[in-house]
């Protein structure tokens, strides 16, 4: 019982991660229309950006020990000015020429970034790594350690989520994108510079991505794989939860977290699945040797398949997948 507790923990933490990913994924595309190939690139460039931040300000004795938290701050800006930069000079020329030009820009761009990665900063991964404090167990249940930098993963979702709906809903800026995106000529005659506008959601988005980034590549690995690794999942969420809406894509994030998470934990095999569906035993008995582990990496892309079959629009999706 306390094992399970703690993987539903863990679970849960590592749905929060997704979900920061996700989000500026969402954002953009519920803003602007763009489903950004590169997102993941970003991702990984705030995993970079912050080793390299972190790094260099462990070298001043003032600032070593704040070192990895100035990094957290750093890193996400430098991916959002990068994104805003990308928006300006790029994707607003093709805006023009439809959405299919921005999608393929976008995918060349994600074969661009990792090799500019590769040429920083080679091709094996880096010794980023969360400080000794955050890699401390916070608390043990039946021997299974719960680590303090999961908690540090649940805070800063949180206060993304909380972010994002206190901004769009509460404030007069938010009040501003949604009147750009939704009626671009209306706000551009009210005197609101609507290609600023898209400018700055899509350099938020990035910033967002760029933040899971710096807090994601400390905890499990920062190399030039790493967005090529978990840019499936995103659009995987983005499709489960709905094209377009961020409830969607945390209600997703969550579920697939916990999904994953309880899955490569399980000692469970398909035996007991494929009885409950009436197969015969001699099938029962040859699915006894694929325990539910082995599948885990591929429960998220069936679950997509049954959510499409099932509500093409997603979980609580507004626009047609």
């Amino acid at each position: 019982m306390d094992g399970l507790i703690v993987s539903l923990l863990n679970g849960l933490c590592y749905g929060l991660l997704l979900f920061m990913l996700s989000a500026g994924l969402t954002l953009i595309f519920s803003m602007m229309g763009i489903i950004n190939f590169a997102h993941a690139s970003f991702y990984m460039l705030g995993a970079y950006f912050a080793y390299t931040v972190a790094g260099t300000l462990a070298r001043v004795p003032v600032l070593a020990g704040a070192a990895f938290w100035i990094a957290l701050f750093l890193a996400p800006v430098l991916v959002g000015l990068a994104g805003a930069a990308i928006e300006r000079f790029a994707l607003r020329r093709l805006r023009r020429r439809g959405h299919v030009a921005e999608l393929l820009f976008t995918f060349a761009l994600a074969y661009v970034v990792v090799e500019l990665v590769q040429l920083a900063w080679g091709r094996s991964a880096v010794p980023y790594r969360v400080p000794a404090a955050l890699a401390e167990p916070l608390f043990s249940l039946g021997g299974h350690a719960f680590p303090a930098y999961r908690l540090l993963i649940a805070a800063v979702a949180g206060s993304m989520l909380a972010a994002l709906w206190w901004g769009f809903k509460r404030t007069r800026t938010g009040l501003v994108v949604q009147a750009a995106i939704s009626h671009p000529a209306m706000a551009q005659a009210l005197g609101h510079d609507v290609p600023r506008v898209f400018m700055l959601v899509f350099g938020a988005g990035c910033l967002l991505a760029g933040m899971a980034g710096a807090i994601g590549g400390s905890i499990f690995v920062t190399d030039p794989g790493m967005a090529q690794a978990l840019g499936p999942i995103v659009f995987v969420i983005t499709v489960v939860g709905g094209l377009g809406s961020l409830p969607g894509a945390f209600l997703a994030s969550l579920l697939i977290g916990l999904l994953q998470t309880l899955a490569v934990g399980s000692a469970l095999s398909l035996a007991g699945a494929a009885s409950w569906l009436g197969a015969t035993p001699a099938t029962a008995q040859a699915l006894a040797a694929w325990p539910l582990s082995r599948i885990a990496p591929v429960l998220p892309y069936l679950l997509m398949v049954a959510v499409l079959v099932w509500r093409p629009r997603g979980l609580m999706g507004v626009r047609e997948t």
